[in-house]
C-alpha cells in the first residue's frame, strides 16, 4: 500500500508548471541504512505545499542515502516549536527561518555554523548568492543558514490611468516630486470624498520604508554598531509622508482605505490608485485577479539631495539546521540542494518569488513557463535587488523596531513630529545600550 501511496503522490506533484531535472528514482525506503531526515516549513497552502514537496520527492528520488519527510507547522507555531524542540534537545533537521534573524539564533545557539561544511565546498560557493542575503547569514563572519528566498519592492504604476490624465505611460516617476506630481494628476474627488487617489503613502508599505530609501541604510550603523534612529534624510523623508498625507486629512484617507480588504477588493487592481509599492511577488495576485490590468513597473523613486538614491528594502527566508540536529551532514546536503540552481529555479518560476541563487533568478526571467508580463515584472524584481537592502536585527537592541514603532505611530497619529518622534527614539535606544 505504501509503494502506491508513494506513486500516486508522485503523478500528484507532476502539477506544477516547471519541472526540476529528471533523476533516476530510487526508493529510499527501501534501504535500511537509510538516514530520514525532518524538515519543516509554513508552507502548507495550496499550491506552495505542492511545489515544495515536489522538490523534497526530487531530492528522494536522486540519491539513495538520504530520505526527506516534509512537516507542515502553521506560521504561528513553527518558530515556538522549533524554539522548543531545540530546547529539548530533539529539534527538526532542517526549517525554514527568517533571514534577518539568522544571528540572533546563532549567538543563542539555535542554529548550526556551517563553517565545517562551507569549507568542503568550491571557494566561490558564496558567490553563487545575492551578497546582501549572503551577509544576512553570518554571526562573527560564519555562516549559520542558506539564503533561500527573498523580496524587493517596485513601483507599479496604471499606464491606462496616466494616459487618462495626459501623462506618458513609459515615462514613470522617478523622484518622490514628480511622484506627488503625478499623484495629484490622477485624483478624482467626489464631493468630500474621493473616487480615485493617486497615491497614498502608506499603502503597500509602512512609513519606515521612506526612511530607507532616503538614508540607504536602516535604523542600526552595523559597522560602528550604534542607533542612527534621527538619521536628517531619514526626518526629512517621514515629513514628506506627513505633509502628503495632510493634504487629504486623516480621515479622508481613513474613509478611503476602510474598502481595502482582499484581492478582489485590492484599490490597484479596480483602478481607485493609480500607483503603489508593493512586492515584486504580487503581480501573481494581479495576474489571478486583474489579468488584464494594463500596468507598468519600476524602481521606486529617489529622494532628492538623499544619500539613499532608488533604495528599496528586501527580507526573506534562509534553510537552516537547528542545532542539537541528529544528522547535520546528511542535513547539509539537502539544503544544499534546496538552494542549488534547479531547485531555486522551479522555486521561483512557479511561485513567483524571488529566490537567492543569482544565476537561477537570472535564468528565471526567461523561462517560458513565466508569461510575457510576467517576465517582466520578474526582470525588473530581479534587477531591483541592485538597490534592494536587508535590515537585521542588531544584536546589542534585537527588539529595536518595537521602539521604533511606537515613534512611528506617534507620528502618524499627529502626537509628534518627525524630528520630535526619531529624536526621543533615538535616545531611548542609546540609554538601553550595554
Amino acid at each position: 500500500m505504501k509503494k502506491i501511496i508513494k506513486v500516486l503522490l508522485s503523478f500528484a506533484l507532476i502539477l506544477p508548471i516547471f519541472n526540476l531535472s529528471s533523476y533516476q528514482t530510487v526508493s529510499a525506503q527501501e534501504n535500511e541504512e537509510v538516514v530520514e531526515l525532518d524538515f519543516w516549513t509554513f508552507w502548507g497552502s495550496e499550491p506552495r505545499r505542492n511545489f515544495i514537496e515536489h522538490i523534497v520527492e526530487e531530492f528522494n528520488n536522486s540519491q539513495d542515502e538520504i530520505h526527506v519527510n516534509h512537516t507542515y507547522l502553521p506560521w504561528g507555531d513553527i518558530f515556538t516549536k522549533n524554539l522548543a524542540s531545540i530546547a529539548a534537545g530533539d529539534p527538526a533537521d532542517v526549517i525554514v527561518n527568517d533571514i534577518n534573524t539568522v544571528a540572533q539564533r546563532a549567538e543563542k545557539n539555535q542554529n548550526t555554523n556551517l563553517t565545517e561544511f562551507i569549507n568542503q565546498e568550491d571557494d566561490t560557493f558564496s558567490e553563487k548568492y545575492y551578497e546582501n542575503l549572503w551577509n544576512a547569514t553570518l554571526f562573527e563572519g560564519e555562516s549559520y543558514a542558506l539564503p533561500f528566498t527573498t523580496d524587493t519592492r517596485l513601483l507599479y504604476y496604471n499606464k491606462d490611468i496616466m494616459e487618462e490624465v495626459g501623462l506618458d505611460p513609459e515615462q514613470p516617476p522617478t523622484t518622490w516630486a514628480e511622484l506627488q506630481e503625478m499623484a495629484m494628476k490622477m485624483d478624482v474627488k467626489n464631493g468630500d470624498n474621493y473616487d480615485r487617489i493617486g497615491y497614498v503613502p502608506r499603502y503597500g508599505v509602512q512609513g519606515d520604508f521612506y526612511y530607507m530609501n532616503a538614508t540607504g541604510h536602516g535604523f542600526w550603523d552595523f559597522e560602528n554598531n550604534v542607533p542612527t534612529i534621527n538619521n536628517p534624510e531619514g526626518i526629512a523623508a517621514l515629513d514628506w509622508v506627513v505633509d502628503y498625507e495632510n493634504q487629504y486629512g486623516s480621515d479622508t484617507l481613513n474613509a478611503f482605505t476602510a474598502e481595502f480588504g482582499n484581492q478582489q477588493a485590492d484599490p490597484f487592481m479596480n483602478g481607485k490608485i493609480g500607483m503603489m509599492i508593493k512586492e515584486g511577488t504580487h503581480y501573481s495576485q494581479i495576474a489571478a485577479y486583474a489579468p488584464d490590468l494594463n500596468f507598468g513597473v519600476t524602481t521606486v523613486p529617489e529622494f532628492e539631495n538623499s544619500t539613499g538614491g532608488t533604495t528599496s528594502w528586501g527580507g526573506g527566508f534562509v534553510v537552516e539546521i537547528p542545532y542539537g540536529a541528529e544528522h547535520p551532514a546528511e542535513s547539509w546536503e539537502f539544503i544544499k540542494y534546496l538552494t542549488d540552481r534547479t531547485s531555486q529555479e522551479y522555486w521561483a518560476v512557479n511561485n513567483f518569488d524571488n529566490v537567492a541563487h543569482i544565476e537561477a533568478a537570472e535564468s528565471a526571467i526567461s523561462n517560458e513557463a513565466l508569461s510575457e508580463k510576467g517576465q517582466e515584472v520578474y526582470q525588473a524584481a530581479v534587477e531591483n535587488m541592485e538597490y534592494t537592502i536587508l535590515t537585521p536585527q542588531p544584536l546589542a537592541i534585537p527588539d529595536i523596531m518595537t521602539y521604533i514603532n511606537t515613534e512611528l505611530d506617534n507620528i502618524y497619529l499627529g502626537y509628534k513630529t518627525p524630528q520630535e518622534a526619531l529624536d526621543d527614539a533615538q535616545n531611548m535606544v542609546e540609554q538601553m545600550l550595554p
